[in-house]
């Protein structure tokens, strides 16, 4: 089924978006970090963004959206990744009832991007559409057992303690007020952040606050996201020499559900004491040259359960380049 879903979202979508559009390769790993082999262990997701020519779905859609028009969207991405959660002790085969499940999310996604200058400021809008899996189909406990094989790490031996397999739908939306200044010879962006969540993966509430420092930030936009949280439109304008910037930003969600820690849904499974409030913060820096840019992200995670011991850090890296 989850295959299916796959196939029918990239055959209906991607022929039109194989032509002056940007492709991301996002790792997400706590080996990035000083954090251990834990929790939120590892992702992976391969992004697609291009700008959708006259008549094309997405502008059809987002003429049907409140606020939003045709006219207004400026770029379309196409998702598609693996995420693989863990309990701390990996070599333990036994069900570890106060640490998080052992879980696998298989997923294809598609945002809709939205950025609206005036004077001094911009708003930044963006849309997330997500159906994957969660459960032994994402295949991610085979792919930390054959990883962790082949670099002769720990055996993750607790994979038989997994989540069930569920099907998820999740819709996502985002604001940001970027407000633009100068700082001495630099550039500053900085302002709030606003969104939420709906669906079965995950539901939420979220704010935040954002700051960008640096060169050509009118050559780039947004500030990377680590999941749970969706970025916005995280691009560049293409064949305009270097520049680089600096980031900074805070988040705190409202958690009214995450099925990776709650559990599946129609089926009795491991779950933990989900603790409502979650804030992030994190650094990160951004070096574009041409048509390649490379960013790096440093966040670190409050507890997410009642018995977690201690705040989780995670390293992020995207590699971008325009076809």
């Amino acid at each position: 089924m989850s295959r299916f879903c796959f196939w029918l979202l990239f055959t209906c979508f991607a022929p039109s978006a194989f032509a002056d559009a940007l492709l991301s390769l996002k790792v997400e790993n706590d080996m990035f970090s000083a954090g251990g082999d834990r929790h939120y262990t590892n992702g992976i997701e391969a992004i697609w963004a291009f700008e959708p020519v006259d008549g094309h779905w997405a502008r059809r859609f987002a003429e049907a959206l409140p606020g939003w028009s045709a006219s207004s969207l400026k770029g379309v991405a196409y998702r598609f990744g693996q995420q693989m959660y863990t309990p701390e002790d990996i070599e333990a085969e036994a069900l570890i009832e106060d640490d998080r499940p052992y879980a696998g999310l298989l997923f294809g996604g598609v945002s809709l991007l939205n950025n609206t200058q005036h004077g001094g400021w911009r708003m930044a809008e963006s849309l997330h559409i997500d159906v994957g899996i969660v459960g032994p189909a994402s295949r991610a406990g085979k792919l930390q057992r054959d990883f962790h094989e082949w670099i002769t790490a720990d055996d993750p031996n607790g994979w038989d303690n997994q989540l069930e397999n569920e099907l998820i739908a999740n819709l996502a939306y985002k604001r940001a007020w970027v407000f633009q200044q100068h700082f001495s010879s630099l550039e500053v962006e900085y302002g709030p952040s606003a969104g939420f969540a709906l669906g079965n993966l995950y539901t939420y509430a979220s704010s935040g606050l954002g700051l960008r420092l640096g060169e050509g930030l009118d050559r780039s936009f947004g500030i990377p996201a680590v999941a749970p949280a969706y970025g916005g439109q995280s691009s560049f304008r293409r064949d305009q020499g270097f520049s680089w910037y600096l980031f900074a930003a805070v988040a705190g969600r409202y958690m009214a559900h995450n099925l990776l820690l709650d559990g599946n849904t129609f089926e009795d499974s491991h779950s933990v004491d989900r603790r409502e409030w979650v804030g992030d913060a994190q650094v990160g820096a951004a070096l574009t040259w041409d048509r390649w840019q490379i960013a790096y992200t440093y966040l670190w995670r409050s507890d997410e359960f009642e018995k977690q011991d201690g705040f989780d850090q995670f390293g992020s890296i995207i590699l971008s380049t325009w076809f």
